[in-house]
C-alpha cells in the first residue's frame, strides 16, 4: 500500500500550471452546486431549474416590495422547456444590463438603500440563470428606452444596444436551461404553480399571471394555510400580522409534529433557521404562561401547522439557495461588529407575548380547543414512553445485528455539498435489495430492504407503530421519530416491483407516511423510482422501455430484436441497474394536491370497505387487445 500511495504522489504535478483562472461564467458552469444546490431533472421540487424560475422572480418582487410595479407575467412552455419573466418594474439601468447579468460581484443589491429587504441578497441568482442556459435573453426598459441582450451559456451573442421603445418599464427575461447540464429533464407544472401561489401569498397586492392563469391573494398567510390544510382545523386559523412579522397557524388532529411554511422576505425556507426557532419557542412560552400550566413544549406544538414570514435587512442564510435562515438580529451587523438592532428572538416573543395571548383571552372557544388538543398530546406522549424507549433499543440492536439497512456516507441532516443528493431506496426482498445495493453510490444513495408486506396502518395508533419491528426500523432510518427536521435523506424512494403486490406494498407505505409523517410528503420528499418494465435490443443497440408505447416504438425501430420482459427489480442485473438509479433515474413525485381529502381516500382504500372497492375496479376494469393484458 506505501508503495501504491508513493507512485500516486509521484504521478501528480503540482506547479505553476495547476492554478487555473476561471471566467465568471466558467466558474458557475463548472460549480453549479454553489450556486443552484443541485441540477436534477425536475423530478423533485428543489431541482435546478426550478431555482433558476426563482431566481429571476426574485429580482422582480424586489421590485414590487420597493414599490415598483404590481404585476408579473411569467410563462412556461413545457415543449420548448422555455421560461419567460416579465415585471413591471424599474428595469435594469441600460449601460449595465450586460454586466448586471454576466460579471459576479456586479449589482445593485449591495447598496442596501436600494434593495432594503431584497431576497437576492449578493446578485447572484441571474448570473447563475445566465450561465446554465443554452439560451438567455434580457430586456430592460426605461422610461421610452430599451436594451436587448442575448447570450449562450453566459456568452453574449447579440447586443441591440439602446434604442426607442414603447413598451412599459420594466425587465424581461426568457431562458431555455442547458440540457447539456441538466440533461433530459422537464418541468412540473405543480411545482411551478405552488412557487407562483407562495409569492402570491407573501405579496399583498401583486398580482401574478402564470401561463395566463391569474394568481392573487387578499388575505396573505391566512390563504396559504387554508388553501393547503389537509385535514379539517380544531379551531379557526388565527391570523397575526404586526410589522415586519406575519403568521397564520391552527392545529389538527392527526399528527404528532408541527408543520412550517416558513419564509424570509418572500424566499421559502424550507429547512427554517432563526426565525422559526425563535417562533416555536415564543408560542410554546406565551402558551404556557396563558393557562399558567407547565406544558411540554412538545405537547403545546403537537399537530401545529403555522405558516411564518418575516421581513429583515440583508439577511443571511446558510447556503446560496437560501433554505434556512442564519441571521440572528433584524438588520446586519455594524461596521465594527457590533449590532444595535433588535434580537429576532425578541422581537418575534413580543409581538406573540401581545398579539397572541390577547387573542386567547378574547376568544374562549379557540383557547379551550388548543388545550384539550394539548392534553390530549400529553396523554398520547405518556402512553408511548415506555415502548418508544424499548422500541428504540430494539432498532438499535437490530441495526447491529442485520442489514436491513445499508446506509450512505452523506446524509441531509448535514452540510456536506451532496446533501441534496442524498437518497433512500425502500425495497421489497433481498434479491432486489441486493441489485440495488451492488448498483448503488455508496456516497449519497441507502438501502433499506423490507421483509415482505409491511402492516396496514389505516386503524393504527402511534403505539403500534413502535411495536411493529418493521415499521419502527424504517422510521428510525430515517430519523423522523421527532418530525422531518433531522431527516437523514433527502430523497425517499419506494422501490417495488411493477406487478400487483408491488403496487400493495407501495400502497402500505403511502399510507403510514401519510398517517404519521404527512410532511414528509408535504415537503416533497417521497418519490416513486420508475424502473423498465421491458428491454429491446439487438447486437447494435439496447432499448429500455417504461411502457407498451416505447416498447412498440423500441421494436419498430429494432430490426431483429430481442425482447425481455422484468418481471421485478431482481431480474435486473446491478450492471444494468446503473442505468436506472444514476444520472438519469426517473422519479415520480408523491404530492398532496390542495384540497386531497387523505382521511376519505385512505379510508376508501385502506379501510374495511372490502365490498365497495371490489365494485369500484368491476366498473374500472379495463381490458387491452394487446397481449390480452388486463388492467384494474
Amino acid at each position: 500500500m506505501m508503495e501504491e500511495e508513493k507512485n500516486i504522489q509521484e504521478s501528480v504535478v503540482y506547479d505553476d500550471s495547476s492554478i487555473v483562472h476561471l471566467e465568471d461564467m466558467e466558474h458557475i458552469r463548472l460549480r453549479p452546486g454553489m450556486y443552484i444546490g443541485k441540477l436534477g431533472d425536475g423530478s423533485s421540487h428543489d431541482d435546478g431549474i426550478y431555482v433558476l424560475i426563482k431566481e429571476v422572480i426574485d429580482n422582480a418582487i424586489d421590485e414590487f416590495t420597493s414599490g415598483f410595479g404590481k404585476r408579473i407575467n411569467v410563462k412556461v412552455d413545457f415543449a420548448e422547456h422555455r421560461v419567460s419573466i416579465r415585471d413591471f418594474g424599474r428595469g435594469i439601468p441600460l449601460g449595465k444590463i450586460v454586466e448586471a447579468v454576466s460579471k459576479l460581484n456586479t449589482g445593485a443589491k449591495y447598496d442596501s438603500k436600494v434593495f432594503q429587504k431584497s431576497v437576492g441578497l449578493n446578485g447572484v441568482g441571474t448570473k447563475a440563470v445566465n450561465a446554465l442556459s443554452s439560451y438567455f435573453k434580457v430586456m430592460a426598459v426605461r422610461d421610452g428606452k430599451c436594451r436587448i441582450a442575448e447570450f449562450s451559456k453566459g456568452a453574449l451573442t447579440s447586443d441591440s444596444g439602446i434604442v426607442d421603445s414603447n413598451e412599459e418599464n420594466g425587465t424581461l427575461v426568457e431562458f431555455v436551461p442547458d440540457n447539456a447540464l441538466f440533461g433530459n429533464y422537464h418541468f412540473v407544472n405543480e411545482y411551478v404553480e405552488r412557487r407562483i401561489w407562495n409569492y402570491a401569498y407573501l405579496n399583498r397586492g401583486l398580482t401574478l399571471y402564470y401561463n395566463d392563469r391569474r394568481y392573487y391573494s387578499k388575505n396573505g398567510l391566512l390563504d396559504l394555510l387554508d388553501h393547503n390544510l389537509d385535514a379539517e382545523p380544531l379551531y379557526p386559523i388565527v391570523h397575526i400580522r404586526e410589522g415586519d412579522f406575519e403568521c397564520a397557524f391552527t392545529h389538527i388532529n392527526g399528527q404528532s409534529n408541527d408543520y412550517f411554511y416558513s419564509f424570509v422576505n418572500g424566499q421559502h425556507t424550507t429547512e427554517g433557521g432563526t426565525h422559526q426557532s425563535a417562533f416555536r419557542e415564543g408560542f410554546s412560552r406565551v402558551v404556557r404562561d396563558f393557562f399558567k400550566k407547565d406544558c411540554d413544549p412538545g405537547d403545546v406544538r403537537g399537530g401545529l401547522v403555522c405558516a411564518l414570514c418575516v421581513r429583515i435587512q440583508e439577511p443571511v442564510f446558510e447556503a446560496q439557495t437560501k433554505t434556512k435562515l442564519g441571521s440572528t438580529h433584524l438588520a446586519p451587523n455594524n461596521a465594527d461588529g457590533t449590532n444595535d438592532s433588535p434580537l429576532l428572538k425578541t422581537y418575534i416573543l413580543d409581538i406573540l407575548k401581545r398579539q397572541l395571548d390577547d387573542f386567547l383571552h378574547k376568544n374562549a372557544a379557540t383557547a379551550e380547543a388548543m388545550l384539550q388538543k394539548i392534553n390530549q398530546n400529553e396523554k398520547e406522549r405518556k402512553d408511548i414512553a415506555g415502548i418508544k424507549k424499548i422500541a428504540r433499543e430494539s432498532s438499535k440492536k437490530a441495526s447491529l445485528n442485520n442489514r436491513k439497512l445499508r446506509d450512505c456516507h452523506v446524509h441531509y441532516n448535514t452540510n456536506n455539498e451532496r446533501r441534496l443528493e442524498t437518497t433512500i431506496f425502500i425495497t421489497e426482498g433481498d434479491s432486489a435489495s441486493g441489485s440495488i445495493t451492488k448498483s448503488r453510490d455508496v456516497a449519497t444513495q441507502a438501502v433499506f430492504s423490507l421483509r415482505g408486506k409491511p402492516q396496514n396502518t389505516f386503524k393504527l395508533g402511534k403505539v403500534d407503530v413502535y411495536k411493529n419491528e418493521e415499521l419502527n426500523l424504517l422510521h428510525n432510518a430515517l430519523d423522523i421519530d421527532d418530525g422531518i427536521e433531522n431527516l437523514r435523506y433527502n430523497n425517499v424512494v419506494i422501490a417495488t416491483d411493477a406487478d400487483v403486490d408491488g403496487m400493495h406494498i407501495r400502497l402500505l407505505l403511502l399510507t403510514f407516511f401519510l398517517k404519521f409523517y404527512p410532511e414528509l410528503i408535504r415537503t416533497g420528499h417521497v418519490y416513486i423510482l420508475q424502473t423498465p418494465l421491458f428491454r429491446v435490443r439487438n447486437k447494435q443497440k439496447t432499448h429500455y422501455c417504461y411502457t407498451d408505447e416505447e416498447r412498440i416504438e423500441a421494436i419498430h425501430n429494432t430490426p431483429n430484436a430481442e425482447i425481455t420482459r422484468f418481471k421485478g427489480l431482481g431480474e435486473i442485473s446491478p450492471e444494468e441497474f446503473k442505468n436506472f438509479i444514476g444520472k438519469d433515474m426517473r422519479l415520480d413525485p408523491v404530492m398532496l394536491h390542495k384540497n386531497f381529502d387523505t382521511q376519505g381516500v385512505l379510508g376508501f382504500y385502506m379501510g374495511d370497505n372490502t365490498t365497495e372497492r371490489r365494485e369500484f375496479i368491476m366498473r374500472n376494469l379495463r381490458i387491452e387487445d394487446d397481449e390480452s393484458i388486463v388492467v384494474a
